[in-house]
């Protein structure tokens, strides 16, 4: 069986990064966002045993050791902000996030504005179970 050239897992890995670059820079919710990172990072571990297994060592795979577990740090705390922002302002959109830019620069304006909300229809109401009481109805008792 004739082994894969080199530069095959050099473009296996450079699609990926280059497919979570764009990802990141053209998606505006953040679970999106998080993810083209973590492609990324994918990308690099790819090209980083790659080049370990061309070169016949093994500081390419424990780099990449490294890579996955700051990865999986990274997913936890991610995840726990993006749940936290989403319960302060009900959406995921990165736009909405203008107010947590250092103090003196300018927000940027979105070309596209988000769509309105759609307008939030009323609970229904259930009717109630079983049969009402009469009013002022006495019960006598037969004991």
């Amino acid at each position: 069986m004739n082994p894969l050239a080199l530069h095959n897992y050099l473009v296996v890995g450079a699609i990926l990064f280059t497919l979570g670059a764009i990802g990141f820079l053209t998606r505006r919710n953040l679970i999106i966002l998080f993810l083209s990172a973590e492609m990324m990072l994918q990308g690099v571990a790819i090209n980083l045993v790659a080049f370990a297994r061309h070169h016949g060592n093994v500081q390419g795979q424990a780099f990449t050791l490294f890579i996955i577990t700051v990865a999986a740090c990274e997913a936890a705390i991610a995840l726990a902000l993006i749940l936290m922002l989403y319960r302060s302002r009900h959406s995921l959109d990165v736009s909405l996030w203008q107010d947590l830019r250092e103090p003196g620069q300018e927000p940027t304006v979105d070309e596209e504005p988000l769509p309105p909300p759609p307008p939030e229809e009323p609970l229904p109401k259930l009717p109630p179970t079983g049969v009402e009481p009469l009013p002022h109805c006495e019960e006598t008792s037969n004991v």
